[in-house]
């Protein structure tokens, strides 16, 4: 059977903490930022179907250079922008908001482009080839469907920054790797040995091995449908100005109601990523090391 491959990129942040648009920022001198190595992956896996969510800050010479590549390798490639006033109802006042509203408002701004099940990443997370591999067999094999998603998380100690605080989504398991619980949280760092978050002013240790989630998620396109309902209470709420509507806050509700089981698989790749302008050059030795490594070519797309 001939699947469709889908890969879902979220690349419509801001980049507050990077200090600029991280998601097209270049890391070695062949000028490919981080989600092509990710591309490279997905297409290397059998991928041939991409989507990316943008915000209007993207230059047109980055979208320029995408194209051009998807014609190259011959992928199907869409755009897509997370516009603030999308599925937001007309009488809503949103003046005061100038970021977009998070991971699950990103994902259901793609509905109308995606209708088989996918896979959806971030664009400045370094997941590592396996988890793509892995990804496919999983499409391939008709195991994500309207009542089964999938997840492969990572222990926390591998995903933390030394340049500060990062969001992680804590995941919690039942008996048969099936998620029951996962929280966002948005201040997640080690200090000495430990493992630490901050909630309602107070310190929480967790340990490092317990596995978070980095948006390396396979849906069915059924998502969309609680997605729209999740995101129209979540409006409703009159969430205030910097309040975002997460991802694993949107599964949660779904686990809630005995909508979706989502089985979880440990991932057995690498993790990196750039949260911090101080990252990338980690991130950059790394690469190196991957090239050196014949992972990747030292120029992506020749």
């Amino acid at each position: 059977m001939n699947y469709k491959k889908t890969l879902l990129i979220l690349a419509g942040g801001l980049g507050s903490r990077y200090k600029g648009l991280k998601q097209v920022d270049g890391i070695l001198d062949n000028g490919s930022p981080l989600l092509e190595y990710s591309l490279y992956d997905a297409l290397e896996a059998g991928f041939n179907k991409i989507i990316i969510v943008i915000n209007r800050f993207v230059p047109e010479s980055y979208i320029d250079r995408l194209n051009k590549i998807s014609k190259d390798k011959n992928f199907e490639l869409y755009w897509v922008y997370q516009d603030i006033e999308k599925y937001v109802p007309e009488n809503f006042d949103y003046a005061e908001r100038h970021k977009p509203w998070g991971t699950g408002h990103a994902v259901l701004c793609a509905k109308d482009i995606i209708h088989e099940p996918f896979l959806m990443i971030n664009a400045d997370d370094f997941y590592g080839k396996e988890n793509y591999q892995l990804a496919s067999d999983e499409i391939s094999s008709g195991n994500i469907s309207k009542k089964r998603f999938e997840l492969i998380a990572y222990p926390v100690k591998s995903t933390l920054s030394d340049n500060g605080h990062v969001a992680r989504g804590i995941c919690v398991l039942d008996s048969k790797n099936f998620l029951m619980d996962v929280t966002e949280q948005t201040s997640i760092r080690k200090e000495n040995e430990t493992v630490i978050y901050t909630e309602n002013g107070r310190d929480f240790e967790i340990s490092s091995g317990t596995l978070v989630s980095m948006n390396f998620l396979l849906f069915h396109p059924k998502i969309f449908d609680f997605l729209a309902v999740y995101f129209q209470d979540f409006i409703k709420a009159n969430p205030s100005p910097t309040s975002e509507f997460y991802i694993p806050d949107a599964l949660q509700k779904m686990i809630n109601q005995h909508e979706i089981d989502i089985l979880v698989k440990t991932s057995s790749s690498i993790w990196k990523g750039m949260t911090y302008p101080e990252d990338k050059i980690i991130l950059k030795n790394f690469l190196e090391k991957e090239i050196e490594n014949k992972k990747y070519p030292k120029n992506l797309w020749n």
